[in-house]
């Protein structure tokens, strides 16, 4: 099954979104196999956003990333990372479609609720940013066969 990172950003955590943003996810089919709740350091933003040094709007974003607690977390489903950027929507809120989560809950680019892989190779960097392989956790939902078997 295809794993994807995503974390909720200071703005949405502070605006108590947290739950909204895991309920879309889970109401999609993705299945949550790790989360965290916390500060980020400035390694783990430096590691992060590594493809953003030396933009001139970098030292704004990493301050605003390390200005509150973030929820990193990793999902689980077919075809993860295309679909969870299809539920969080355009990067710009105002380019994002009704029913996504920055189109429904996010007005600026710089605070825009969610960050979420933009590749599987994406992916497959970020996730141990934030997890070790040992706090990622295997189990079966109730409904994954339902949802991954095919005919």
């Amino acid at each position: 099954m295809d794993r994807t990172f995503v974390m909720i950003k200071p703005d949405g955590v502070e605006r108590g979104l947290v739950g909204e943003v895991i309920r879309r996810l889970e109401k999609k089919g993705l299945k949550l196999v790790a989360m965290k709740l916390g500060r980020l350091d400035e390694k783990a933003v430096m590691d992060q956003y590594r493809e953003h040094i030396g933009k001139p709007f970098f030292p704004g974003l990493k301050s605003y990333i390390m200005s509150g607690p973030c929820v990193p977390m990793v999902w689980e489903g077919k075809n993860a990372v295309p679909v969870v950027r299809k539920v969080i929507g355009a990067t710009n809120p105002a380019e994002a479609n009704p029913g996504t989560i920055r189109g429904d809950l996010a007005l600026e680019t710089g605070k825009n609720v969610i960050h979420a892989s933009d590749s599987p190779e994406s992916a497959v960097r970020e996730i141990p940013i934030h997890f070790r392989p040992g706090e990622i956790v295997e189990y079966r939902r109730a409904d994954d066969r339902a949802l991954y078997e095919t005919l």
